[in-house]
C-alpha cells in the first residue's frame, strides 16, 4: 500500500510511535487511514492550506519539518491509544505526553505569522 500523506509519511509515525508499538498498528494500511484527516484538520486548524503549499514547493525546509512533526505526532498518538498493548500504562502516559508536547510545539512554529511568511518566501 502506498503512503497517502502529503506531509506525513509511515516512517515518521513509526518513529515516533516508537519501539513499543505494535507492527499492526504502525502498518502504512492502517496509518494512511489516519493521516490523510489529520493533514486536513492540521490544515483547517491553522486556517491555511498547508498540503497543496507543500505539493507546490513552496515552503521552507523548516516549516516542511515543522508539518511533518505536527502530522507525525498526531497520527502517532492515534496508533498508541488505538493499541496500547505494548505499553506499560507509564510508558503510555509519557509517549502520549511527549508526543502532545511535540504536536503542539510544531503548531506554534506553523502559526508564528512571521515565521510562516518568512518560510513560505513572503518576505
Amino acid at each position: 500500500m502506498a503512503d497517502d500523506g502529503i506531509y506525513t509519511k509511515n516512517a515518521d509515525i513509526a518513529a515516533l510511535a516508537g519501539i513499543n508499538a505494535g507492527t499492526t498498528a504502525v502498518s502504512t494500511a492502517v496509518t494512511d487511514v489516519y493521516v490523510l484527516n489529520v493533514e486536513a484538520i492540521i490544515d483547517v486548524a491553522t486556517g491555511f492550506d498547508w498540503s497543496s503549499a507543500y505539493t507546490a514547493g513552496i515552503l521552507d525546509v523548516t516549516l516542511r519539518n515543522a508539518l511533518t512533526m505536527a502530522g507525525a505526532s498526531r497520527c502517532a498518538m492515534i496508533v498508541v491509544i488505538a493499541d496500547p498493548r505494548g505499553y506499560s500504562a507509564r510508558e503510555r502516559e509519557t509517549t502520549l505526553d511527549l508526543l502532545n508536547s511535540l504536536y503542539d510545539e510544531a503548531i506554534k512554529i506553523i502559526l508564528d505569522k512571521d515565521g510562516a511568511a518568512l518560510m513560505k518566501g513572503e518576505t
